[in-house]
């Protein structure tokens, strides 16, 4: 199936079976595709004995590991059709992925996120309150995870308002102004993790003040490792942000600027869903093998849209569970799954821990 024709389903209406199938055909040419553009994964695939043209299932298609990102330039087109670079987040002195994107894959990612938003947000574009700085955006040659997540989400939103001043300071009055001419609408709020509890939630809370937003829908991601180090559970999080602010709808996304474009949403039930345009597989540390359903190990993240750099079959840092499949009681078909931590001696990174201060 070509790749234009997938992007027409809907997000989370195909169950295992025909996705398999469809995944089947798709890994197999694309693992064809980079090995013969990518010299870098070319010689990765010999290393790990991989024969000439092998035909990939979702559990056989080869695991390039994320961090090789910092280390190579991974990239299947001519330097001279890169669009855009985006940068993984990384600390104060950490090296940072560098992914390189050409006009068509950078469109086939955005409009797989315009589907899975959409069944979340609805058709509508909503007024975009960004729980960040403005200033993040300053460089848009060289985006960030951070900024691009803010670009990449702000087409869902209208006529935006950021939060945040360039000192990163909570603008209030900017805030409630915003608000007030919008008020009895739905409001669409954005932003990472640590920022929204540092810079909204708990700036708030010192303050003594309180925002009033019922109708919000607030979709956020990054940062949990630096909630965990302050005992933060996603409960309580939900819980201060509701406090604070009246946002009652909340939804927690996992991704990565690996595979920018095809994250996986929080459901209602409290679940990450893989949508029509990814997949997992948990795996065991000790060999690599698959886990069962509810047995903690690695994550391995697939798409079918990098196109312009080896990033459709990637092990990450993270670790995982696989709850279920086909069967959240939210109705969406797909796996779904939950994030447990981090690889032991794995680097920390997150959109939002980019930021210190």
């Amino acid at each position: 199936m070509e790749l234009n024709t997938l992007l027409q389903y809907k997000p989370y209406s195909t169950a295992r079976t025909e996705k398999r199938a469809l995944y089947a055909g798709l890994l197999t040419g694309l693992t064809q595709f980079h090995r013969e553009r990518c010299p870098e994964y070319g010689r990765l695939l010999d290393a790990l004995g991989c024969p000439a043209h092998m035909e990939c299932t979702v559990e056989s298609t080869p695991m390039m590991p994320v961090s090789l990102f910092k280390e190579l330039e991974l990239r299947s087109i001519p330097e001279g059709e890169v669009f855009k670079t985006i940068t993984s987040s990384g600390t104060t002195g950490q090296r940072v992925s560098r992914i390189f994107l050409d006009g068509a894959t950078s469109a086939c990612q955005q409009q797989a996120l315009c589907q899975i938003m959409s069944d979340f947000l609805g058709e509508r574009r909503l007024p975009f309150l960004v729980l960040d700085s403005r200033q993040v955006l300053r460089n848009r040659a060289m985006f960030s995870a951070r900024g691009a997540g803010i670009l990449g989400f702000s087409i869902f939103g209208t006529r935006p308002c950021y939060a945040l001043d360039e000192h990163m300071e909570l603008d209030l009055d900017g805030v409630r102004a915003f608000l007030e001419e919008h008020q009895g609408e739905t409001i669409f709020l954005f932003g990472f993790t640590f920022i929204i509890w540092k810079h909204v939630v708990r700036a708030l809370e010192e303050r003594g003040e309180r925002l009033d937003i019922p109708n919000g829908i607030l979709v956020h991601g990054g940062g949990w490792k630096k909630l965990a180090g302050e005992a933060v559970s996603p409960g309580e999080f939900k819980a201060r942000v509701a406090a604070a602010t009246g946002v009652e709808r909340v939804s927690n996304y996992y991704g990565m600027a690996e595979q920018t474009g095809c994250i996986y949403m929080e459901c209602p039930q409290g679940h990450l869903h893989a949508s029509l345009w990814s997949d997992i597989v948990v795996r065991r540390g000790r060999d690599y093998r698959p886990c069962e359903p509810g047995e903690e190990g690695v994550l391995q993240v697939l798409s079918p849209l990098p196109r312009s750099y080896p990033g459709h079959s990637l092990l990450t840092e993270d670790l995982g569970v696989l709850l279920g499949e086909d069967d959240c009681p939210c109705g969406r078909k797909g796996k779904y799954f939950k994030v447990t931590g981090r690889v032991p001696r794995a680097e920390v990174r997150g959109c939002s821990d980019t930021y210190e201060g």
